[in-house]
């Protein structure tokens, strides 16, 4: 069906899988050093856009869930950065929390009983 995910020279979005990392870190060091203003608004939301776009697809679509964010816990990216970026992207469809609500959901995986922790 497909290849495994290490080998993907030859397909043509395999590009994507090498350009993430080096994104990470890009964001990372504009961020440390402040200047992000040296990425356009238009850059960022296209991102975004692609990113969102493309984690809906691989978890509805393939039916499975997989942390939309890298790293552990809140090693690359805070909590404020976070809610800030949803808040945002709500207000852009016109959407607030109510709607938000309506849509979350419990991930298969989790359990909501033991705190942090498996059963």
């Amino acid at each position: 069906m497909f290849e495994p995910e290490g080998s993907r020279k030859n397909d043509l979005y395999g590009w994507i899988d090498d350009a993430a990392p080096k994104l990470l870190r890009a964001s990372r060091e504009l961020v440390e050093s402040n200047e992000a203003y040296r990425v356009s608004d238009e850059a960022v939301a296209q991102i975004l856009t692609a990113a969102i776009r493309l984690y809906v697809a691989k978890s509805d679509g393939e039916e499975r869930t997989f942390s939309p964010i890298a790293g552990q816990r809140d090693s690359e990216m805070t909590p404020t950065e976070l809610l800030s970026a949803v808040s945002e992207m709500l207000r852009a469809l016109h959407l607030g929390p109510m709607e938000l609500a309506l849509w979350y959901r419990r991930r298969p995986d989790e359990d909501t009983y033991s705190a942090g922790g498996r059963s």
